[in-house]
């Protein structure tokens, strides 16, 4: 029955995110955001992996050596920064994270919010999505604006609780009108 509570976990991410993009007007994207996720590539690695307390990707990375589902969902889906890895023009870069536009990199930090609360459950704090950024930030090939944007926001967010933060994001970075 892994699949009913992989399904579920999903479900309740999807609506995580889908309550952040809207409370910023994003409503597509909401209602978009990891739709992959339902499909059987995807779905069926993280109802076997499933464990409830970290993505299912980790655990067939750990065994495998690698991750089809997660090789599948990163390559369709804009608000990861992995989507955006490509070739440098720059002599001596091979790879490099290219610039992501802000409509996705506020998506990404929704992404990451709920991802925390989805998996910390009652553990989760404003300040749980920064620090999981900081424990894996040193091996991402990320675009140097895109990062102090995210960054700033989940630092925003740590300071300065969700409410306030969502409200910056909407007005200030989104340019939303009152």
């Amino acid at each position: 029955m892994e699949w009913i509570k992989h399904f579920n976990t999903i479900n309740h991410h999807k609506r995580l995110v889908m309550e952040l993009c809207f409370k910023l007007g994003m409503y597509k994207q909401g209602i978009l955001h990891d739709l992959s996720k339902y499909h059987p590539v995807e779905f069926l690695v993280g109802a076997r992996y499933y464990q409830g307390t970290r993505s299912p990707n980790a655990a067939e990375r750990e065994q495998k050596g690698y991750s089809t589902a997660w090789l599948r969902h990163k390559g369709r889906n804009k608000h990861h920064l992995e989507y955006w890895i490509d070739y440098s023009l720059d002599e001596g870069h091979y790879m490099t994270g290219m610039k992501m536009p802000t409509k996705y990199v506020v998506e990404m930090f929704c992404d990451r919010v709920a991802a925390c609360k989805n998996y910390k459950g009652s553990d989760y704090t404003d300040a749980s999505a920064l620090e999981y950024y900081e424990s894996s930030k040193d091996h991402y090939l990320i675009h140097p604006e895109t990062a102090r944007l995210l960054e700033y926001l989940l630092k925003m967010l740590k300071e300065n609780g969700e409410e306030k933060t969502l409200l910056y994001i909407k007005y200030k970075i989104l340019g939303k009108k009152y």
